[in-house]
């Protein structure tokens, strides 16, 4: 063999290795999608905090799990990946009526923790809004059967009616795959 074939034999090597490296890291990571939803009530004073406590989200995360060739006990981390708010209703509605809002998690056993939050909201931000959120390791949480989420908000102008609201979060799992 050539000196120009065992460079080539040797590079080929290397390109197949990094690839089957990225395709395992692929396989290993992915997305669960949760909806929320909440009415933020007409207002009645500015500046003042209030809260939105949500109903539970059930997890069902060993079903996405096993969907994934993964299993509870092969979950390295999960973090929150997006949160993102967008308004129902009504129709014309907006979020600059907002000055922060703010998400906690919480769930059996496990102490509430802030996961997003948006400070300092423009009044042009239009009907989505999306969240900053914790670079933290939530697997705990949905590890759960259920968890909840709770909003605080503090509002900058009154609104007259309520505005209802989706909630989108969007967790990122990293997990090593059965037999790996």
């Amino acid at each position: 063999m050539t000196m120009r074939g065992k460079f080539l034999l040797v590079l080929f090597l290397i390109i197949s290795l990094f690839a089957c490296n990225k395709i395992a890291e692929s396989l290993t990571e992915f997305d669960i999608t949760y909806h929320s939803s909440a009415t933020i009530p007409a207002t009645v004073s500015l500046s003042v905090p209030f809260d939105i406590p949500l109903p539970p989200v059930t997890t069902n995360t060993e079903e996405e799990f096993e969907n994934n060739n993964t299993h509870k006990d092969l979950i390295k981390e999960i973090h929150l990946k997006t949160l993102e708010l967008t308004i129902t209703d009504p129709a014309d509605g907006d979020f600059g009526f907002l000055r922060n809002i703010e998400i906690y998690i919480s769930a059996d056993g496990l102490r509430e923790k802030k996961i997003a939050w948006k400070l300092n909201i423009p009044d042009n931000v239009g009907e989505t809004l999306e969240l900053e959120t914790t670079s933290e390791d939530l697997k705990e949480y949905l590890f759960a059967d259920k968890f909840k989420l709770r909003v605080r908000a503090t509002t900058d102008r009154l609104i007259t009616r309520d505005y209802d609201i989706d909630i989108k979060t969007v967790f990122h799992v990293k997990a090593n795959i059965f037999g790996s």
